[in-house]
């Protein structure tokens, strides 16, 4: 591991401020994290539960944080696919945990599998397989 809960949580207040406020790491191991999404008003749709937009920004977050972890503070890492499946209602008034498994991480593409939870529940919410494309190092 590159990077721990510390050290990411700077960097994405550094690089995505406007969201950074939004998650928070729980635990880093080797090819793993996981992580909270703080549930408030904006994340909700009608009827009060979890929209999927945020359920989606928690899966992704967590396979970029998973991915960083293992190389290092690469901002421009960005997602190139992703296939994700909602299976259930979160619970109403709280906070989603996700656990994020590095599948595989090579030098130009990282794939995670994610999983995520309304904190409590023992059943995922949703599934969400995602792939990093990795900037490439610079030669000098």
């Amino acid at each position: 591991m590159v990077m721990q809960a510390p050290e990411l949580m700077a960097f994405m207040r550094q690089v995505f401020e406007q969201v950074a406020d939004d998650f928070n790491v729980e635990e880093v191991k080797p090819n793993e994290v996981t992580m909270r999404m703080k549930i408030k008003e904006q994340h909700l749709r009608p009827g009060g539960t979890v929209s999927g937009p945020s359920m989606f920004a928690l899966a992704d977050v967590s396979a970029y944080i998973v991915t960083l972890a293992m190389i290092g503070p690469k901002a421009l890492a960005v997602t190139t696919s992703c296939s994700m499946d909602f299976m259930r209602k979160p619970v109403s008034g709280v906070d989603l945990i996700a656990t994020a498994k590095l599948l595989k991480l090579g030098r130009q593409l990282s794939v995670s599998h994610v999983l995520v939870y309304s904190e409590g529940q023992e059943d995922p919410v949703a599934q969400a397989t995602m792939t990093y494309a990795i900037p490439p190092q610079k030669v000098s």
